[in-house]
């Protein structure tokens, strides 16, 4: 059985107080997902780190407060979560997908299923089950691991490894997880 880990919009903007859409008690994540990304690496696994990618004027900021322009500090992936070998999959159509360690997944939107090169790079790395972990549980988190789901993928997410905005809405999802088919897990048994 092949594992990819997606690691979910662990960036600047969310993991940290400071940060323009702090996910609450996001930054305690930071030391499980720099070992779960380091794990695949040492273990051959293909990760995916999505990546929101905003412009300045970007049409999401009529819904949300400007946060991962394209650029800044914000937008940024903490150095602890980055593996030397990594590519970047932009969001324009028919960009290149060149595979490596880490595949950065740049993305507008709150789904990864919006950027229209991801449906291809899931193909190349045909992946038959996906571990997911990152931020926020009940939005970006959420339509990764609904998106995977409905693309007929087994699919575990890894509950020592995500927050929510709301601490209700995540419980409801990882509800929603597990009535549709995900199971749920640890960074712990994830490593064994």
């Amino acid at each position: 059985m092949k594992t990819v880990f997606v690691d979910v919009d662990t960036q600047i903007d969310f993991l940290f107080p400071a940060g323009a859409l702090y996910v609450p008690g996001a930054e305690r994540l930071l030391p499980a997902i720099a070992h779960l990304n380091h794990f695949a690496a040492a273990h051959g696994i293909p990760l995916i780190s999505t990546a929101d990618s905003h412009s300045e004027n970007d049409p999401e900021f009529q819904s949300w407060p400007p946060h991962c322009v394209a650029g800044t500090a914000g937008q940024v992936k903490p150095a602890a979560t980055l593996l030397e070998n990594r590519s970047t999959l932009g969001s324009r159509p028919g960009s290149a997908i060149e595979l490596a360690g880490q595949i950065v997944v740049e993305k507008q939107a709150l789904d990864v299923f919006t950027n229209p090169n991801f449906g291809a790079l899931l193909d190349r790395l045909a992946g038959d089950r996906y571990v997911v972990y990152g931020v926020a549980t009940d939005y970006c988190v959420r339509c990764a691991v609904l998106g995977l789901l409905g693309a007929g993928k087994r699919v575990a997410v890894v509950t020592d490894a995500i927050a929510a905005v709301k601490p209700e809405t995540g419980a409801r999802t990882l509800h929603e997880f597990a009535a549709q088919g995900g199971s749920l897990t640890t960074v712990g048994d994830v490593t064994k």
